[in-house]
């Protein structure tokens, strides 16, 4: 039986790590690089274009991410192990 409350923190923080990996992408200035490399890669033409890095933005971001990724793992936990009994 998973722990709807585990699986929520879990992949909340998850969401929130791998988006604050990209915010410290963006800010460090490498960002445009990895969005032309991972279109490369699927052999796509990188039309976006990456902003300049805005701290409130981007703890929005994290937070937001969180939030999405706690409900996520909270709902799939709950839908688990109703399925699983």
């Amino acid at each position: 039986m998973l722990s709807t409350q585990k699986t929520g923190l879990a992949l909340g923080l998850f969401f929130a790590i791998v988006h604050a990996a990209w915010q410290a992408l963006v800010w460090v200035g490498s960002a445009q690089a990895f969005i032309n490399w991972m279109a490369k890669l699927n052999s796509l033409r990188a039309n976006e274009t990456v902003t300049a890095f805005n701290a409130t933005t981007a703890i929005t971001l994290v937070i937001a991410m969180f939030v999405i990724g706690y409900v996520f793992g909270w709902v799939f936990a709950l839908v688990w192990n109703r399925v699983r009994k």
